[in-house]
């Protein structure tokens, strides 16, 4: 006999008007919901039989949570299709969870508030998983953010280097140029921009096994002289730079700490300088949800456009123009994600921490982040902007001339 919670289970499914969800329950029954003649067709197996109450009290945290835990699987589509099925329905409007549940991931987001102290232990909580764990799934680069797609058969590597080239070009980089890359990361945009542009850099980053990786490379490609990466917060730095720029490190600020931000982004640059924000953004609610802020990226917080806008303004700093990456960012998800899961095998022989549980979470958090970009409400948004009110910034990013050169 049915339990109440799966009876209520059903009930919500049941207003599946767009695509169909076929699932099969601990005792091999199955149910189908929804229209046949409608994508995304999805088939669920559940191994649990507590998972109904389990979705109804943690919602979106139990929906990722359970599948780490092993209580369902997909037996066909994708998570990102079952995810797809579930934004374009709604679902979640309807699943709000238990009222305790947002006491919880509003206390837990409290103790990961990136403060100075906080943010060192946020960023190595999660890019100090290991270099070599980033290595199976990430380009030969060590990219790890949105790449920027121009043809469909595109490799990853080759939609990274053209992310960073067109980078380059909006920032209108010239050679000798003293650039700071705030969160550099593996230091790609370092290593890119001083090899093609002839640019003197800084990079900061709060992961020593980034730095580590960076300080490296910059020495096996004969840049020391041009390069350097430390391991410093953002707040930390002084001097002044050409230009300035930040890959996928403003959603790790904090809403509290975005005014200091664009007052140190202020700062760095010298009067007329050009800076480029590139960060995940939301057109939603800034929390990037449960799951993802629990056990993937401790206090994350998403911007809206507007609270880039605003608080650029605020700084002085003048947007001078804006692009919105939203699909290029599912499809760089796409090949993070096969290349995951081609290296499964390996990256269980890594050991430790790096146990089917592991691999179950980061199979989630993979196919949640692609669905959250071409299913939902996150945006990627590059924001060019100069400092101070004289337009210093460039007319044209027009590829063709680097493509004649055969560069990009």
């Amino acid at each position: 006999m049915a339990s109440s919670a799966e009876r209520l289970f059903y009930v919500l499914l049941d207003g599946i008007q767009e695509g169909s969800l076929i699932v099969r329950d601990p005792d091999g029954r199955e149910r189908t919901v929804g229209a046949a003649e409608t994508t995304p067709h999805v088939r669920v197996s559940i191994h649990h039989r507590d998972l109904y109450g389990r979705l109804l009290r943690d919602s979106g945290l139990g929906l990722g949570e359970s599948y780490v835990d092993g209580w369902w699987d997909m037996e066909s589509g994708r998570i990102v299709d079952l995810l797809a099925l579930v934004h374009r329905n709604d679902i979640t409007s309807r699943v709000r969870g238990d009222l305790r549940l947002k006491g919880r991931v509003l206390a837990r987001h409290g103790r990961t508030l990136p403060t100075r102290a906080r943010s060192r232990r946020n960023a190595q909580f999660h890019y100090d998983l290991g270099n070599e764990f980033f290595r199976l799934f990430l380009d030969e680069s060590m990219t790890y953010s949105c790449a920027y797609q121009r043809q469909p058969d595109d490799t990853l590597h080759q939609m990274q280097m053209q992310k960073y080239d067109l980078i380059c070009r909006k920032l209108d980089l010239q050679p000798d140029e003293r650039l700071i890359d705030l969160g550099c990361g593996w230091g790609a945009m370092l290593v890119y921009a001083a090899k093609n542009y002839g640019i003197q850099g800084l990079g900061v980053t709060l992961s020593t096994q980034q730095q580590a990786w960076a300080r490296r490379w910059i020495a096996e490609e004969g840049l020391s002289r041009r390069l350097e990466v430390r391991l410093l917060d953002y707040r930390q730095i002084t001097g002044t730079y050409d230009k300035l720029v930040s890959i996928g490190m403003f959603e790790h600020v904090g809403k509290r700490y975005f005014p200091a931000f664009m007052a140190k982004a202020h700062e760095l640059l010298k009067p007329g300088g050009i800076g480029l924000l590139h960060t995940m953004g939301t057109a939603g609610s800034r929390h990037p949800g449960a799951w993802l802020s629990t056990h993937i990226f401790p206090g994350t917080c998403l911007p809206r456009l507007e609270d880039l806008a605003q608080q650029m303004r605020r700084a002085d700093l003048v947007v001078g123009h804006i692009e919105n990456w939203k699909l290029h960012y599912a499809e760089t998800a796409r090949h993070w994600h096969d290349n995951f899961h081609a290296n499964r095998k390996r990256i269980l022989a890594l050991g430790g921490r790096y146990d089917e549980r592991f691999l179950r979470a980061w199979t989630y958090y993979l196919q949640l982040l692609e669905a959250g970009f071409r299913h939902d409400v996150l945006q990627l948004y590059q924001v060019l902007f100069c400092q101070g009110y004289e337009w210093t910034l460039p007319l044209t990013f027009d590829f063709s001339a680097r493509e004649a050169a055969g560069i990009g």
